[in-house]
This record gives structure tokens, sequence and C-alpha cells, in this order.
């Protein structure tokens, strides 16, 4: 695979969890099963949403999941079995360029 194509393969995939041993656990699944190649865990975010008709305040932390569009469908499915939230965010994002030794990385590290 090429830069270009690992590139315009690559997904970046923002979710939320409730807490540091929630994203932990999610990281940590889906990294030992090859859905994603890496996950950030950016702790500390409070979340300000509707929910049901009301207004939530809730301490939160971010996860930044990297894998690519042939695994995309099969982590979303795995994270929705794993995520206790009733409606969890799963929104992603195309990559539209990046280092290529990286992305090589990425793509190799998927099963």
């Amino acid at each position: 695979m090429n830069s270009v194509t690992a590139a315009v393969s690559a997904r970046l995939v923002l979710c939320t969890a409730p807490d540091q041993a929630c994203a932990q656990m999610l990281a940590r699944t889906l990294v030992n099963e090859q859905w994603v190649a890496c996950a950030n865990l950016l702790p500390g975010m409070l979340s300000v949403y509707r929910w049901q008709g009301e207004v939530h305040e809730d301490a939160e932390v971010q996860l930044i999941l990297k894998t690519d569009s042939q695994h995309l469908a099969g982590m979303q499915a795995r994270l929705r079995e794993l995520h206790p939230y009733q409606t969890p965010e799963i929104l992603v994002l195309a990559v539209e360029d990046g280092d290529k030794e990286y992305l090589a990385w990425l793509s190799a590290s998927l099963r």
C-alpha cells in the first residue's frame, strides 16, 4: 500500500468514556484484538450535552482511535459491544495525509 492509499484508508475515531478505567479497557481490548493500531486517552474532559431532554455535565475521557477503512465496521461493532453507554460517541474522521512510515506502521498493526 503506498502512502497515498494508506492516508486515504486511515481513520481517526473519536469516542468518549465515562472514566479512565473504562477508557483503558476499551483501548486495550481494541488494540489487543487489532481493531485499532493505537489509542490515545485524554482524561480531564468535561462534557456538556443534552440527553433525553435534559442538559448534563459529566467528566469523561476522550479516546482517539487509529484504524483504517477496512477495519472500521468491525471496530465500530466491537466498540458498541464493549461500551457501557446506550449511545456511545463514535465519530469517524478521514485522514487526508500523513507520514508514510507512520501510516505503514498503522496498516501493519491491524489484523
